[in-house]
């Protein structure tokens, strides 16, 4: 009943929204509130759990997506941009862009969230589209899937790192067995976004390709990378004392850095940084730069926090129970913990929750699975971070970040990310049976 349920709402949404043109705040809060009364929760229930859903998943992104917004709008409407896009087109060229943005993911992700790295990157693009005639999907999803290969592969990222702990495997041999896997895992998204790219019709594009003259701009190379650098590197630093072994100490350094690299305060700095590229903007100008950047940011908020009511209903269903685990040994339990990770992930939208909740099922059947040994338990966490990638669809906040910031529809974001994060969950998988039959 539970399964029949979770297809038939997420059915109804992909409906609502593609064929009816829904918008998804509306679609997205019919269908939890549908799932809670179908699912046998009381109205009273179904209500608080939809505002704490709405709150929780605002709580750590609301401000985070709010200042990203100013950044991207203070970047654009100084045509610091195009200055960024013209840096790096003439450092790696025009035909290996694309890869270039796939990449540069794949590193930011390790230190920072998925969705505050897309934030902070999307602004660019657009601009690098324009420059080099590549579609702007080509770029939105080579970037998103290069984030999410870190996310969900490499620590210091919430997941992985929780997952390490919960079935006690060593986190160094972890983080080495993460790139191993996380880096063809991204490059596989840098091919599906080739390729995606390349099947979708001009006219179904046409939103996302508008054309914009490029903004004169006396902004400096480094001037215009400091909104992105700076965030980036603080929060980085946040992981970096936040590390287990603590390697800068637990007194004042570690304080300050655990402040400052706070997403919300991270991005507070680069907001500062981007007003510094407006100075010889008159006052005005700069006002209506913000009021437009809180208007774009008040929609993808809704939106994002809709997803997390959504997500939060369908967390209050136990789906771990509803699975039939089989005695499996080596490859069968890697393929187990692999599947029972995306269940989770495709009904309730977070990898993170997914990776947690899956390593608490698998760690007591881990000796059955003949899982034992250090390479073994490693390798466990990394099949699990897999199946916690596939699929990123309309439950996951992450979907709306990326589908709301490069201004795809939704039909058009099901095609490129979602099966795009299909692709690399199998990719991953793969990867991670052969370091086993190797190792």
């Amino acid at each position: 009943m539970e399964l029949l349920v979770l297809g038939l709402v997420v059915l109804f949404i992909i409906v609502a929204t593609v064929k009816f043109k829904m918008h998804p705040v509306f679609s997205l809060t019919l269908a939890a509130v549908a799932s809670g009364f179908l699912l046998g929760l009381n109205s009273q229930d179904i209500m608080s759990t939809i505002a704490e859903g709405f709150g929780k998943t605002l709580s750590g992104i609301g401000l985070v997506i709010a200042f990203g917004t100013v950044i991207g709008i203070y970047l654009e409407k100084t045509g610091s941009t195009q200055v960024l896009a013209n840096s790096i087109l003439k450092l790696i060229g025009l035909k290996r862009s694309p890869l270039a943005i796939n990449l540069a993911g794949f590193v930011i992700s390790i230190p920072v969230y998925c969705d505050s790295g897309f934030i902070i990157l999307s602004s660019l693009n657009k601009a690098i589209s324009r420059r080099t005639g590549i579609p702007a999907l080509v770029f939105a999803i080579a970037l998103a899937t290069g984030l999410y290969s870190a996310h969900v592969f490499v620590p210091p990222t919430p997941g992985p790192l929780a997952a390490a702990s919960i079935l006690e495997a060593d986190l160094g041999l972890v983080m080495i067995l993460g790139l191993l896997v996380a880096i063809p895992v991204s490059i596989s998204g840098y091919f599906w976004a080739h390729f995606i790219g390349k099947s979708l019709k001009e006219d179904e594009m046409a939103e996302a390709m508008e054309e914009k003259e490029e903004v004169p701009s006396t902004v400096r190379p480094f001037q215009a990378f400091l909104p992105l650098l700076v965030p980036i590197i603080l929060i980085a630093m946040k992981s970096l004392v936040n590390y287990p072994t603590y390697p800068l100490g637990e007194g004042v350094v570690f304080k300050i850095m655990d402040f400052l690299g706070s997403p919300i305060i991270a991005l507070l700095v680069g907001v500062f940084f981007a007003f510094s590229l407006g100075r010889q903007t008159p006052s005005k100008e700069k006002q209506a730069w913000v009021a437009e950047a809180f208007k774009q940011a008040g929609a993808i908020v809704l939106i994002t926090g809709a997803g997390g009511a959504f997500g939060a209903i369908l967390r209050t269903i136990d789906i771990a129970s509803i699975i039939n685990l089989e005695s499996s040994s080596g490859i069968g339990g890697l393929l187990i913990a692999f599947v029972i990770a995306a269940v989770l992930k495709t009904a309730q939208g977070s990898s993170t929750v997914a990776i947690i909740t899956t390593s608490a099922i698998i760690a007591p059947l881990l000796e059955t699975f003949g899982l034992l040994s250090i390479t073994d338990k490693a390798l466990t966490v990394l099949a699990v971070g897999a199946g916690a990638m596939t699929v990123s669809h309309i439950n996951d906040s992450y979907f709306w970040v990326v589908s709301q910031f490069s201004n795809i529809n939704v039909k058009i974001a099901l095609r490129g990310h979602t099966l795009g994060t299909l692709v690399q969950g199998i990719t991953g998988i793969l990867v991670i049976l052969l370091l086993y039959i190797l190792l």
